[in-house]
């Protein structure tokens, strides 16, 4: 398995505030990853920003949804289009920022050798900063 073989699944609704900052990051540590934003038709034009981003990087693409149908439904539509285009790696991670794409390399690495990996803010020495 390789990282290009990997895409990184970020869903949005009303993240424009975030969503630039959140995708130049994944793509500092993870330059070989696929990103596929999710977007759940935000008013706020986070749509648009994702095609403007995906315009600039042939790494991003952008899912555009007719309408807000939830986070769980967001990842469900991701992981299709992960297994249609033979994705070895998909990984679900937050727009606003919360999951800290400097993760990503060890996911990716654990990966390789796992068959699932998941990265915890509730398990010793998880945190989320300005969390309680």
């Amino acid at each position: 398995m390789h990282a290009s073989r990997t895409v990184v699944m970020i869903p949005t609704f009303n993240e424009i505030e975030s969503l630039e900052r959140t995708v130049r990051e994944v793509r500092m540590n993870a330059p070989e990853a696929d990103v596929l934003v999710i977007d759940d038709n935000s008013p706020d034009g986070t749509g648009d920003l994702a095609d403007r981003l995906a315009a600039d990087d042939p790494h991003i693409r952008v899912m555009h949804r007719n309408e807000k149908s939830g986070l769980g439904a967001a990842y469900i539509a991701g992981m299709r289009v992960a297994m249609e285009r033979g994705y070895e790696v998909a990984i679900e991670m937050d727009a606003d920022g919360s999951h800290p794409a400097e993760a990503l390399p060890a996911l990716i690495a654990a990966a390789q050798t796992n068959d699932l990996v998941i990265g915890s803010r509730y398990m010793p020495g998880g945190a989320t900063e300005g969390w309680a």
